[in-house]
């Protein structure tokens, strides 16, 4: 009770302090001297002796704006769930018919989808429901959208997962050189990847899954996707599977 009577205090205060500061040339205007010289030093007597009341308002106000944000998201990612999980440029894998999508945006030179990439891989081995999508999202330069090019292509080869999962786990500078030998080593045939990788669709695909993020407010690598629920920044496995749970919990 005395915070909920501290926290509106506070709100009064912050909006005379605004009123007589800020736009007080119109309010204040209207106010004898004597009186707003009154009021600023109760107002300042005040905020001396209880403090924590501007930062309770504060940090009030914070989490209104992220619940806020939160519920906005929500519905952002229930309009684009078609592109989410049904988009046919997007790769697959785990159980294809699974009833349970995680959606993964990622960039093959970002530490953190590197770090993950050996628990989404877990995760579809322990779990038989989930599906995962792969949306490309090369944020960190050139070499990125090279090597989501060339992982693109390489579908038509159908050795994507396996390259897919070379290149995250892949150490050094990313080149085109390095990628062809990654190609390479998994078996795919890099004259004709390389060809492919001229395919003007993969840019395509690429701003696609650029103007999808931006729509979500995804600007980072990794991001998961399960249903309405966005969870940035790198998951261990328990982290995914806790995700899946929430999931598997919701009618």
């Amino acid at each position: 009770m005395n915070r909920s009577r501290h926290l509106m205090t506070a709100t009064m205060l912050t909006l005379s302090i605004t009123s007589v500061h800020v736009s007080g040339l119109v309010f204040a205007a209207d106010l004898d001297p004597i009186v707003t010289e009154s009021m600023e030093r109760v107002i300042e007597q005040y905020l001396r002796t209880h403090p924590e009341v501007i930062e309770q308002s504060l940090q009030a106000l914070e989490a209104r704006r992220e619940a806020e944000e939160r519920a906005k998201q929500k519905v952002a990612l229930a309009a684009h769930q078609q592109e989410l999980v049904d988009d046919p440029s997007s790769p697959i894998s785990g159980n294809a018919s699974g009833n349970i999508t995680l959606v993964e945006f990622f960039d093959y030179r970002c530490g953190y989808c590197k770090r993950t990439a050996g628990a989404v891989t877990q995760l579809q081995k322990d779990d038989a429901r989930v599906r995962v999508v792969y949306k490309d999202f090369p944020i960190l330069g050139e070499a990125s959208e090279l090597a989501a090019k060339a992982a693109l292509a390489s579908k038509a080869q159908g050795k994507h997962q396996v390259f897919h999962e070379a290149l995250l786990a892949s150490k050094g500078e990313m080149t085109k050189e390095s990628i062809l030998a990654i190609a390479r080593d998994v078996g795919l045939d890099t004259a004709r990847l390389e060809a492919d990788m001229h395919n003007p669709e993969w840019q395509k695909v690429i701003d696609a899954n650029r103007a999808l993020a931006r729509t979500l407010g995804i600007s980072g690598t990794p991001g998961f996707i399960v249903g309405t629920e966005l969870v940035p920044g790198a998951l261990d496995l328990n982290g995914l599977k806790e995700l899946i749970a929430r999931a598997g919990s919701r009618p």
